[in-house]
Formats: C-alpha cells, structure tokens, sequence
C-alpha cells in the first residue's frame, strides 16, 4: 500500500474513532462527505484493502493478446534484433501491419533481452544555439561519413556517404556513396547536386584537406585555394568552414541517424551493390526521409541557382573537376600522373614546345587537355618517350 493510500486509511480511521468529522476529513482528502461515508461502509465490509485499485494483480482491458505479442517478439528476435524500439515499431507496422506503441515494443524487447541504448551523460562544453536559416538552398551542410553501409555484403567493405542536407528545412538535398572523400567523387556529387536542384548560395563544411588548405599555407597565402574552393569560387558559390563538428551538428546527426536507419533499410531490402544502394538511396529512402523529418522553411522560395542547358553540357564539368598545367615537352608530349599523353594537331589551333596545357581531370578519371582555353586532341602513349635532344629552332605545330 502506497504512503498516500495509508494517509487515507489514518483519516477515515479518525473519522471512525470519531476523531474527526466526516465534513472535516472530506475537506482534508479533498472528497466529498458522501464519499467519506463509502469509505467507511467499504472499511467495515472489506478492511484496509478497499483502498487499491480494483485491477491490481488483473491483465489490462488493453493488453496486446498473447499470440500477437509472440509474433511480435519472433519477428523482433529473426529480423529487428539490433532495431531501436521507435525504428522496430514504424518496420512492424509497414512491413506487418502490427500498429503498437513504441513504449510497448520496447517491453518486449526487454523481456527479451534485445537491443537497448545506453544513454551516457558526459560532462560537454557549452554551445549557443544557431537558429535555422530560413530559405531553402541559402546554407547546405556537406560531408562524408566512412561507414561499412552495406555490412560487407557483396564485398563492399568501408564506404564513404557524400551527404548535403538543407539547413533551413533538415532535408537530405543529395547523398551517393562513392569509395572515398577526394577530389573526383567530391566534384562529380556537386556535378549531380547542380543537376537535381541547382547551386545553393553557400555551403557548410568542415576543414578536411579536400576542402581547406593547412594552417601553416594558408597563413602564409591567404589566396591559396584547394580544388574545391576554386571549383566553389567559379560557380558563384560561398564556402564556409566549421571549426568543430559540432558546428555543423545537423549533418553529424543526420549521419548517426542514416548508420542506424539507412543500414538496416537496406538489410531489409536485400541491397549487396554500390549500384543498387545508390539507387535505392535516391528513389526509395531519401524521400521517404524527408516526408518523415524534413521541417518547413521559416521563409517561401528557393535560392538555388538554376543553371541552364549551356551551363551544365559546356561550363560546370570543366568547373567541378580536377585542374593541373603541364609544359608540352620538345617532342610534343606532356607527363601526367605517371603517365605520357601526346598531342596531335587540331584543327584552329597552334602549339608549341613550352606552351602551357591546362590538364582537366573530370570524376569519371577522363581528361581534357586545353591550350590557351581551346580543347586539343590527344592520345595516350604506352611507355613513357625515350628523351629526345633538344632542338635548336623550337617546331611549330598547326592545322
């Protein structure tokens, strides 16, 4: 019997010791006089115990039947073992049509001694709030996250999820895997970014080398940039470097989210390929994520820059994409990533020895060479060329 139950019991005792009246212990249990004289009556027919509830020790009128509960903990323990209990209950309730509380799920997976989080309480330095921007596209927050997605299926092994996510409304604007964070896979994701919605007004990212410059050169030439600050730069894009990770604390956690829920959606739907996984990604999950966890923007509109047919064909695969200069050597070849490439006439344009050749790396690993802006024909050599002596009167090469 509870403290409050017992402080009941000693008024209505008082109230039949006639120590107290029966309007005085109405006041004090806060009852009416007619309830006081019930009490009284169900003291003398039932003792003490009338004071607890009439269900206890009883099943509930709402208990889930027993044969569903154990169907609900065999597909707990065959398909959602590792599953939280808020996730378990949406997949049984998709997937199975079994429509429960998450709180009743998660008993079930006590009693069977399934899958618990432990939250830890560590001591963290105190951190402002940063209030949302409030159009869409006017800041997106990009990274990768180096995660095993596909739990080795296939052959897979470690993967890297490109990840942009809107700040104004928390949805996911593009993702792709792709085998790592370099330069290539970074440029061809913003290539496919620009397609899907356009170019955002700024992007948030942290100081990883692809990137941000060191310290130490950046100090010293505050113009350097890396392959991807120029790209950003002659798109019109803004780039804005965090200084923690918890800066950009909304990709961070919508990366802890995806390594709980996007790993066990594609368990799910049997995905073992980078391919499959990629589509699955863009066609299946990310709008469904969005519906379940995107906000509405504080303001209407969209600030991604649309860019037209030109801009996409002709200008941004030679923005978004790896650049190097190169000499042309005497006998009209350039070295690039150990390899040789020689140049062959093209037509409207004149090069000589000497001359530099802007060497374009697209994410696709295929290569542009140009000369003072104009594309120039090429062909990759087998061996490297034995040296060559060098000529008196340099040759001119036209078409």
């Amino acid at each position: 019997m509870s403290l409050t139950q017992l402080n009941k019991l000693d008024v209505v005792r008082r109230v039949e010791r006639h120590e107290l009246t029966q309007v005085d212990a109405a006041k004090l249990l806060h009852v009416t006089d007619r309830t006081i004289r019930t009490y009284l009556a169900r003291l003398q027919e039932e003792g003490p115990g009338f004071l607890q509830h009439g269900l206890k020790g009883r099943t509930s009128n709402n208990h889930i039947p027993l044969k569903v509960e154990e169907k609900i903990g065999m597909l707990l323990k065959s398909r959602y073992s590792d599953f939280g209990s808020t996730f378990a209950a949406q997949k049984l309730h998709e997937i199975h049509k079994l429509d429960y509380d998450p709180k009743t799920i998660a008993r079930i997976q006590k009693s069977l001694g399934l899958y618990t989080v432990s939250r830890k309480r560590d001591k963290v330095a105190y951190r402002g709030y940063r209030v949302r921007r409030a159009t869409l596209g006017e800041l997106v927050q990009f990274d990768g996250s180096y995660h095993h997605w596909l739990e080795d299926r296939g052959g897979t092994a470690e993967l890297c999820l490109l990840l942009a996510i809107d700040d104004a409304t928390g949805k996911i604007v593009h993702a792709w895997f792709a085998p790592h964070e370099g330069v290539l896979p970074v440029m061809g994701f913003w290539l496919e970014y620009a397609l899907l919605a356009g170019l955002p007004k700024s992007i948030y990212l942290d100081r990883f080398s692809t990137y941000s410059m060191n310290v130490k050169l950046a100090q010293e030439n505050h113009d350097t940039l890396t392959q991807f600050e120029r790209a950003a730069r002659d798109s019109g894009v803004e780039v804005v470097h965090a200084y923690s990770s918890q800066a950009k604390g909304r990709v961070e956690r919508c990366f802890k989210t995806l390594q709980d829920r996007l790993v066990k959606e594609m368990r799910l739907a049997g995905i073992s390929t980078v391919e499959d996984a990629n589509q699955f990604l863009l066609g299946v999950f990310i709008p469904h994520f969005n519906r379940r966890f995107g906000v509405a923007p504080r303001a209407q509109g969209d600030l991604h820059r649309k860019p037209s047919k030109v801009e996409l064909e002709d200008v941004l695969p030679f923005i978004f994409c790896r650049h190097d200069t190169r000499v042309i050597q005497n006998d009209f070849t350039i070295s690039y990533d150990a390899l040789w490439y020689q140049l062959l006439p093209t037509p409207r344009l004149a090069m000589r020895p000497k001359d530099t050749v802007d060497v374009h790396k697209h994410p696709d690993e295929s290569l542009s060479l140009l000369v003072r802006g104009k594309s120039a024909n090429f062909l990759p050599l087998p061996e490297k060329p034995r040296q060559r002596t060098h000529t008196k009167h340099p040759q001119t090469l036209t078409c």
